[in-house]
């Protein structure tokens, strides 16, 4: 069909073919593609069901006398139905994905917008093929005849409740858990937990395939715990020193906005330690970890002996050194690699969720840290206890990694890539001839290469490592699409203006409201204690009633808003407007990086989904640049003055928003 779309592109330029006529033609062409799709997936689901009728009745006599080594055959027997019935659904998810890329693909080259006029005449219409693509209702009657029947020949001795007795029952089958993924990203249901999950941005595999359960020796629970703790403590490590480090640079003789430096210089160091983490995380997880615990250990621990030492430079090496020690890449590598697909939701919105936690507890430490003693000539003050107290925080957590983490059997993507190759093809012969015979593309169309827009044309065969993940930064960014480099844009704005509202806070307080650090501390909880219950609302409600695109850019106009409301225009500046345009600010930047990493997930190419430079790697690396350039603006900020510092470190902010409002409207149909 994209053969078919270059040759009317070629004819509409050359005048030899009408526009209407085309369109007319290709949407003929595309309804009979869909109708072969249904006309296929309705034959499957009789197959499918006639077997599941055959083994019912085979059940039925097992009733009568019950024989073990029968009743495991018959299992296995619902289980080889079930992974059929899985093949069907992949062969729908894949052409849905399809079928959204031709719609794509007719968009741009003929310069029309095919998809509107398509999906609205064809979506509610009483003859319609497409609704049976999307709504697939058979296909869900027959996950729950499986899944029943499974449960059914669970053995639960002395126990007579079926599964509609306790419809909570936790029956878990690795088949039924992965039916349901399937059939969750055909619905595209949105609930907390998936938001959360989108929110790590973990990247998946953009196809459907067929992934081999983790093995329960590698998932250990205590070394995902461990991940999670260390994801907590970074973000405590991060922020703790927020509320006082204006007070601290001016201890040791520097100016109060040195603050942006001192808190920056962590996230310069985080751009190249994602890097080099990433790729540590190829061959281990254990080494990685304890690395990273050392370095935080020493970097703290100089953070807090740079008030004794008089010197800015121990300071700004000791935050050097904790933003060296960021093994974020590894804890969401582990989680992608490591945990079950069945647990990998909720492991991901527990990701999600020790990050939020700990950018609350951090600022809430902060402000309990008020006190003042001298100990064998060491000080410990509410600027130099921050740096004490997660030292000591990561000397416990080394020993309790050395002592729980299991490091699991590493698969390289080398091995990896030769199991895939060397694999045994699946059974049932009559299905795969089906698959091969109904799906979109043809044979020929197997040897792709891969154009500008990120999708595949079939020209040129592809070498074997242009299918393969991205080797370098530079290869990685070159697969980006137009709409993935606006996602990247809009994730580089509200990191910056986050940034710039928590950074300069202590600075910005002091100076207009006279805030003491437990006040300062006490705003930066209250904003990061809004994190969670943000995303409760959003995942569970807001995002059910509208499309991602139009709280994308609602939220990017509400960030625009709060960023006005912020600039010190009208005098005096009261702590209401602060507070108010701050909450907004955050708020809505908080709903727009969820939003924005969840499209972002759906628009990046599948070869960025593994490797040392993948997706994640890719959002990690901007938002933490976006972060390096708003803790030196506000430090060169400071040579203008404490009273011009909010309104010259809101106006980059502002500009980079209109920008990527702009930019979101000249792409807003290409985000899906």
């Amino acid at each position: 069909m994209k053969k078919k779309v270059r040759q009317h592109a070629q004819q509409i330029e050359v005048g030899t073919q009408d526009r209407r006529h085309v369109l007319k033609d290709f949407s003929r062409m595309l309804d009979n593609q869909i109708e072969k799709i249904v006309l296929f997936l309705l034959e499957q689901q009789g197959l499918l069901a006639s077997r599941i009728a055959e083994l019912n009745e085979q059940q039925e006599a097992l009733q009568q006398q019950p024989d073990i080594f029968e009743i495991s055959q018959l299992r296995e027997a619902y289980r080889e139905v079930g992974r059929d019935l899985l093949k069907l659904l992949f062969f729908i998810e894949i052409n849905a994905i399809g079928l959204r890329k031709i719609l794509k693909k007719v968009d741009k080259r003929f310069g029309y917008r095919f998809t509107d006029y398509y999906v609205k005449t064809r979506a509610n219409h009483p003859y319609s093929q497409l609704q049976q693509v999307f709504k697939h209702v058979g296909l869900g009657a027959v996950v729950g005849a499986i899944s029943r029947n499974l449960h059914e020949l669970q053995e639960h001795q002395g126990s007579y409740l079926s599964i509609y007795d306790q419809p909570a029952l936790p029956f878990q089958d690795p088949v039924v858990d992965s039916m349901k993924a399937a059939v969750d990203r055909l619905t595209h249901s949105t609930n907390f937990l998936n938001f959360l999950a989108q929110h790590a941005l973990i990247m998946q595999e953009e196809l459907p395939t067929f992934e081999e359960p983790v093995d329960d020796q590698k998932y250990h629970f205590i070394s995902l715990l461990l991940n999670l703790v260390n994801t907590f403590l970074y973000m405590v490590n991060t922020y703790i020193i927020v509320p006082t480090a204006d007070d601290y640079s001016m201890s040791l003789g520097a100016a109060a906005t040195v603050c942006g430096i001192v808190i920056g210089s962590m996230a310069v160091a985080q751009v190249f330690s994602s890097v080099y983490f990433s790729a540590w995380s190829n061959k281990s997880y254990f080494r990685p970890l304890v690395f990273s615990s050392i370095v935080l250990f020493i970097g703290n621990a100089m953070y807090a002996l740079a008030y004794d030492f008089n010197s800015i430079a121990v300071l700004l090496l000791g935050r050097v050194f904790c933003g060296l020690g960021s093994a974020r890449a590894v804890n969401r590598r582990y989680i992608s690699d490591c945990v079950p697909l069945k647990l990998r939701m909720q492991a991901s919105a527990g990701f999600v969720s020790a990050s939020a936690l700990g950018m609350a507890c951090g600022p809430a430490l902060a402000g309990l840290l008020q006190t003042n003693f001298k100990l064998y000539k060491l000080t410990f003050n509410q600027d130099t206890l921050p740096g004490w107290v997660m030292s000591l925080a990561w000397l416990i957590y080394l020993v309790w990694l050395w002592i729980s983490f299991k490091e699991p059997s590493h698969v390289t993507e080398e091995s990896s890539a030769a199991q895939e190759s060397t694999a045994e093809p699946v059974e049932n012969d009559v299905l795969e001839k089906g698959l091969k015979q109904a799906l979109l593309l043809s044979s020929e169309d197997k040897r792709v290469t891969e154009d500008g827009d990120g999708e595949f044309d079939g020209s040129d065969e592809a070498p074997e490592e242009a299918r393969g993940p991205a080797t370098s930064i530079g290869s990685a960014y070159r697969l980006l699409t137009p709409s993935v480099k606006v996602q990247l844009l809009i994730y580089f704005m509200l990191k910056y203006a986050m940034e710039v509202l928590l950074s300069e806070s202590s600075v910005v307080t002091t100076y207009y409201f006279s805030w003491s650090t437990s006040s300062v501390a006490i705003f930066l909880a209250c904003l990061g204690l809004t994190v969670l219950p943000v995303n409760i609302v959003v995942g569970s409600y807001i995002s059910n009633m509208f499309e991602d695109r139009q709280i994308l850019l609602a939220s990017e106009i509400m960030v625009c808003v709060g960023i006005l409301l912020s600039f010190h225009i009208i005098s005096p500046y009261t702590v209401p407007q602060y507070v108010c345009s701050g909450l907004i600010l955050f708020v809505s930047a908080e709903v727009l990086e969820g939003v924005n990493l969840s499209l972002l997930s759906r628009v990046m190419s599948s070869r960025l989904s593994r490797g040392t430079y993948n997706g994640g790697l890719l959002s990690t690396e901007a938002g933490t640049l976006a972060r390096v350039v708003a803790d030196g603006t506000i430090t060169l900020a400071g040579y203008l003055g404490e009273s011009k510092l909010l309104n010259v470190t809101l106006l980059p902010s502002l500009v980079i928003c209109i920008a990527s409002i702009v930019a979101t409207c000249f792409t807003y149909n290409s985000l899906y």
